[in-house]
């Protein structure tokens, strides 16, 4: 990803959610990645217990990647 400011389009409770939104957003065009504390892939509870496995976008791509991922275009409080 060149430089730009990343945001989090969704966070999920599993890897392979958040490797099928990936998966969805690169299809589509978008530049994604996955952020996550698994301890180097030893300790997946850590992400579980923790804000999960966040899929992340560039802020310029946001509103079109929730349109993807069909999310209300406004996380909700």
């Amino acid at each position: 990803m060149t430089d730009s400011n990343l945001v989090v389009v969704h966070s999920f409770g599993s890897q392979p959610e958040a490797d099928m939104a990936v998966s969805a957003l690169e299809a589509a065009g978008i530049d994604a990645m996955i952020q996550s504390d698994t301890g180097g892939g030893m300790r997946p509870s850590i992400a579980w217990a923790g804000v999960g496995f966040q899929v992340l976008v560039r802020e310029e791509d946001l509103v079109q990647a929730r349109d993807v991922l069909d999310l209300p275009a406004t996380p909700s409080a």
